[in-house]
């Protein structure tokens, strides 16, 4: 059996360093959280059900309550920090069908892209000042249409763009700017899918099962880190290979 929870760099990578994650009260953005404190980071997760959220024990994790639409919450988070080395923007949505009417499609590119970039701009003089790395959080469906996801698909072809630009735009200031791309991942948004649905994932996944979140922030942890220090722009699938496979 391969383990998904296998360590991307070596222990204390992180030490002394700040990191927040927004949307990091589950999945993807707590298994980041997660990462990052276990690599030796202070981590600050904000997000929605902060209260619910199970967090390992012995971990840096401070939980704080915010929903990323509010800016005046952003606001007073980025400013509660002395520094910050790395940001996280994790909060995700989707809505599925409803995403075509407009209510349903603006609150979910609020959240999946406006969002983003606000959590960004507000933390651009700390990243600055520490020579930080942005990782930001697109999707398989930023490379193909998603006709039951349309806000969400939108959104993630957004933060691709977003964060290519950037990696150019703010590269003077020492900041580095990535993204990943995952697949299908066991998180609360993949809760919803029925047996036939996962069958036909499976099917056009080379390896055969869905991604952890772990694997995900693995990944995550890798663009930011040192190991790291020349990749800038880039789109990192994490996705089992379901992007290459023609079906």
């Amino acid at each position: 059996m391969i383990s998904h929870a296998v360590p991307a760099l070596a222990p204390g990578s992180f030490s002394g360093k700040t990191v927040l994650v927004t949307g990091g009260t589950s999945g993807i953005g707590l298994a980041a959280a997660e990462a990052f404190a276990g690599l030796g980071a202070r981590v600050v997760a904000i997000g929605l059900g902060a209260e619910r959220a199970e967090v390992s024990e012995g971990l840096d994790i401070q939980l704080m309550e915010v929903d990323v639409t509010d800016d005046d919450g952003l606001r007073a988070v980025v400013a509660g920090l002395d520094r910050l080395d790395v940001l996280v923007p994790a909060a995700g949505i989707s809505l599925g069908e409803r995403e075509l009417e407009w209510e349903a499609f603006n609150t979910v590119v609020s959240i999946q892209l406006a969002a983003v970039y606000r959590i960004a701009e507000l933390s651009r003089p700390l990243l600055a000042a520490s020579g930080g790395s942005l990782v930001t959080i697109a999707s398989m469906f930023a490379y193909f249409g998603g006709g039951s996801r349309v806000a969400y698909s939108a959104a993630k072809g957004g933060v691709v763009q977003l964060t290519k630009s950037l990696a150019e735009a703010w590269a003077g200031d020492g900041i580095r700017a990535n993204c990943v791309a995952p697949g299908w991942i066991e998180t609360p948004l993949a809760d919803g899918l029925d047996r036939e649905a996962k069958a036909r994932i499976l099917s056009r996944t080379p390896l055969a099962r869905f991604g952890a979140a772990s694997e995900v922030a693995s990944v995550i942890a890798f663009l930011a880190s040192d190991a790291a220090s020349f990749v800038n722009g880039a789109v990192l699938p994490v996705d089992g290979g379901y992007l290459v496979t023609a079906v």
